[in-house]
C-alpha cells in the first residue's frame, strides 16, 4: 500500500523511531538497572527490594491494559500524546524520589508504582507507534531500533557504573530525570499516524475485552502463559544481577561491566532477526528466547567467579534480546487488527509485568532464604516450565486467519 503522500518521509520516521528507542532504553537503564543496588544502599533488605520490583511490575500490570484499551477505543487520539503525558507524570515521581532520599517503604512503593505504571508501561504504546506505520508498508526498521536501544542500555550502564564510583548511587536518579526529559521531547515530536488504516480502525470491528480475546485465541493465550513463567525465571537474572555479581566476588564496577555485556549482546539480534523471522516464524523465536534465557540461568549457576558471570552475558543475544522483537511480531500476527494495541499491552503485562513481579518476589524470597544459588535454581525451574508451555502453544492452530502480517519493519 502506498502511503507516501499521507505520512512524513520514510527516512525521518525510521531514524526518529530508532533514536526514540535508544532514548527509552537509556532512560530505562538509569532507573531500573540500578534499582536493587539503590534500594540496598538506602537500607532496604533483599526481600524489600524484591517487593519494590514486584510493586513496579504490578503497577504495569494494572496500567498497561488501561492505557492500551484507551488507545484502542480512541484511535483519533495520537498514541504519542498518551505516551508523552505518561512520561511527564513519571518525571514528577522521579524528581520526588531524588529529592527525598530518606523516604520510607510506603513512599518508595508509591514512587515505583508510578514509574512502573506510567514510565515503563509506555513502551508497548511506543511499539504500537511504529507498528501502525509498518502495517501500512512503511519500512521502519523496528528490530534495528530495538538493537540500538539495547546498545544504549549497555552504554548507559557502563557510564552509570563509572558515575557511581565518583558520585554515588544517588546520582543515577538525576541522570534518569535528564534522560526522561529528553525522551519526552523525542516522543512529543514524533509524527502522528494519520494513514488510511486509522479511519478504517475507527469504523471497523471494535476491540474485544481482554478475556474474550484470550478465550478466542488459545494459541495466543498458551504462549502468554509460557512467556509469563519464562520471564519469571529470566527477569531476576538482570534485575538482581548485583546479587549474582557480589556472590561471585565482584564489585559495583563489575556490575556495570556485566550490564554492558548483557545489553550490548542484544544489538546483534537486529542484524539477523529478519532472516530468523522469515525462516522460523515469530512463535518459534519466542520459544527459543525462553529456552536460551533459561540456559543463561543454568550457566550462571555453574559459575564460580566474576569472570564466569561476565562470559555468560553474551547469551542474551538469543535470550531476552530475541524475545522483545519476536513477541511484538507474534502479537501482530496472532490477534485481529482491532485488538493489536491491546494485544501488545497484554503481552507486556504477561512478560515484564506479571513475569517481572513474580520474578522479583521469587528473587527476594530466595535470596534471603538461601542466597544467589537458590535464586538461580528457582529461575531455572520457572524457565523450563515456560519453555515447555511455549512449545505446546506452537502445536495449537491459530484462531486468526483473516489477515497476514508482513515484515516490512524488520
Amino acid at each position: 500500500m502506498d502511503v507516501q503522500h499521507t505520512t512524513p518521509s520514510y527516512r525521518r520516521l525510521d531514524l526518529h523511531y530508532i533514536v526514540m528507542q535508544a532514548g527509552f532504553w537509556a532512560m530505562f537503564a538509569a532507573i531500573v538497572a540500578y534499582q536493587t543496588a539503590l534500594l540496598l544502599e538506602r537500607g532496604f533488605s533483599n526481600g524489600e527490594a524484591g517487593l519494590m520490583t514486584a510493586v513496579r511490575c504490578l503497577a504495569g500490570i494494572l496500567c498497561q491494559p488501561l492505557l492500551g484499551g484507551f488507545a484502542d477505543r480512541h484511535p483519533e487520539i495520537p498514541l504519542k500524546r498518551i505516551v508523552t503525558l505518561s512520561l511527564v507524570l513519571s518525571l514528577g515521581a522521579g524528581a520526588w524520589y531524588w529529592l527525598c532520599p530518606g523516604m520510607g517503604l510506603w513512599e518508595t512503593g508509591v514512587v515505583w508504582a508510578v514509574i512502573g505504571g506510567l514510565e515503563v508501561s509506555s513502551y508497548p504504546l511506543m511499539d504500537a507507534m511504529a507498528i501502525q506505520f509498518i502495517n501500512d508498508g512503511v519500512p521502519i526498521r523496528y528490530s534495528l531500533g530495538r538493537g540500538i536501544g539495547s546498545m544504549a542500555y549497555a552504554v548507559v550502564c557502563v557510564l552509570l557504573g563509572l558515575q557511581v564510583g565518583r558520585a554515588g548511587l544517588e546520582s543515577t536518579l538525576l541522570t534518569h530525570l535528564l534522560l526522561v526529559g529528553a525522551e519526552v521531547v523525542l516522543v512529543a515530536s514524533y509524527p502522528a499516524y494519520t494513514g488510511p488504516r486509522l479511519a478504517r480502525e475507527g469504523d471497523g470491528p471494535r476491540p474485544q475485552p481482554v478475556l474474550a480475546l484470550l478465550r478466542s485465541n488459545p494459541r495466543f493465550t498458551l504462549m502468554l502463559a509460557g512467556v509469563l513463567l519464562g520471564l519469571t525465571g529470566i527477569m531476576p537474572l538482570s534485575n538482581f544481577l548485583v546479587n549474582i555479581v557480589t556472590s561471585r566476588g565482584g564489585s559495583e564496577a563489575d556490575l556495570g561491566l556485566a550490564l554492558f555485556l548483557m545489553g550490548g549482546a542484544e544489538l546483534p539480534t537486529a542484524w539477523f532477526f529478519g532472516r530468523l523471522l522469515r525462516r522460523l516464524g515469530s512463535g518459534k523465536l519466542v520459544m527459543l528466547s525462553m529456552l536460551f534465557g533459561t540456559l543463561k540461568g543454568v550457566l550462571l549457576l555453574c559459575t564460580t567467579g566474576i569472570a564466569g558471570v561476565l562470559l555468560v552475558q553474551p547469551i542474551q543475544v538469543l535470550g531476552y534480546g530475541l524475545f522483545t522483537p519476536a513477541s511484538v511480531y507474534f502479537v501482530n500476527e496472532s490477534v485481529p487488527q482491532a485488538d493489536r494495541v491491546r494485544g501488545q499491552t497484554v503481552m507486556m503485562v504477561a512478560s515484564n509485568g506479571l513475569g517481572g513481579m513474580l520474578g522479583g518476589l521469587l528473587a527476594g524470597w530466595s535470596l534471603d532464604l538461601g542466597g544467589a544459588n537458590l535464586m538461580l535454581a528457582g529461575c531455572i525451574a520457572c524457565g523450563c516450565a515456560g519453555t515447555l508451555l511455549c512449545l505446546l502453544a506452537l502445536r495449537k492452530n491459530t484462531g486468526i486467519s483473516s489477515f497476514q502480517s508482513g515484515t516490512n519493519g524488520v
